[in-house]
């Protein structure tokens, strides 16, 4: 399959934000999937990386990232970085991107395909997800790329008045992805963006590892 039959992919999915359907066109996935995995970088489907991780489907990073709702001007915490396709996404839609990735190796990789692409405007720094980044707070939007039962305090915590959060609910496996929005209430839940089947978020604020 060519990148074009992915974009072909999205539009059939129902991605309609055009900014998010040119992201993806301009962000090479090849360039973020293991060596031996290329010549499935084009497909719709998730893709192996170490510690028994996977990249996320295409099409769900779509859907994900449309109901963000970004505008170019948004700073960003990505939750579980993998690889860093979803990062360089982000990185084209918006100002700043801050991703926290569990595993230091996978966060490395990620830097150097980061940079490798040109990718100048989202670091990658090693940590506990559930934590978030509380000194580069507060974030315009949030999306995390693991599951759990609820959104984790300090994430919710870190949220900007209006910002829009999108995190898969559930145990790790079969989950809602919800989007979430920072009102005067707190944060509500306003829409569910999809189905899915996704990794544990571990961390202090979410299960236990293992």
């Amino acid at each position: 399959m060519s990148a074009e039959d992915l974009y072909r992919a999205l539009v059939t999915g129902g991605i309609r934000d055009p900014a998010v359907l040119e992201a993806f066109r301009g962000v090479p996935r090849h360039e973020f999937v293991p060596p031996d995995q290329r010549g499935r970088a084009h497909e719709d489907v998730p893709l192996p990386i170490p510690h028994d991780q996977v990249t996320t489907q295409p099409s769900l990073v779509a859907k994900m990232i449309e109901a963000l709702g970004l505008r170019g001007g948004e700073r960003v915490l990505e939750i579980g970085v993998g690889y860093g396709f979803q990062t360089a996404l982000l990185a084209k839609l918006a100002r700043e991107v801050w991703g926290v990735e569990r595993w230091s190796d996978l966060a490395e990789t990620a830097r150097a395909n980061l940079e490798r692409c040109g990718v100048r405007n989202a670091q990658v720094v090693v940590g506990d997800g559930t934590q978030g980044l509380r000194e580069h707070a507060p974030f315009d939007a949030i999306v995390i790329a693991a599951a759990f039962t609820k959104v984790p305090r300090p994430l919710a915590e870190q949220l900007a008045p209006g910002g829009r959060l999108v995190q898969p609910i559930g145990p790790g496996g079969h989950e809602e992805v919800v989007l979430y929005i920072n009102d005067d209430t707190g944060l509500r839940h306003t829409q569910l963006v999809t189905m899915a089947h996704f990794v544990r978020l571990i961390g202090e604020h979410g299960f236990a590892e293992d």
